[in-house]
């Protein structure tokens, strides 16, 4: 069974590899892991570190903006909602029967 570890352990593993103080086996038998992994988590760490660094106030507007999007697109949703029931009713009235869908 393979097993799963998380996020900050992950971490730690791969910040103890970036120091570069002690050699995967010796990383690798401290913390019980396979080296591959250990290299895994620290190709990772650095592909993702410039991600850290990107400016806050960008992430922000963009997530403002994608909110705003969002909330019309329900607010469509639900005008067309009640536009579909109104119009199966009036249909029902007309011709007596339920709309073939």
């Amino acid at each position: 069974m393979r097993k799963k570890y998380d996020k900050a352990f992950k971490s730690k593993v791969a910040i103890e590899a970036l120091r570069g103080e002690n050699t995967l086996q010796e990383i690798s038998a401290t913390f019980q892991v396979h080296p591959n992994m250990i290299a895994q988590c620290k190709k990772e760490l650095v592909d993702k570190a410039e991600t850290n660094f990107e400016k806050k106030g960008k992430d922000q507007a963009k997530e403002k903006e994608l909110e705003v999007k969002v909330d019309s697109l329900y607010k469509q949703i639900g005008i067309l909602q009640v536009e579909k029931e109104f119009l199966k009713k009036k249909y029902r009235q007309v011709y007596g029967r339920e709309p073939d869908l």
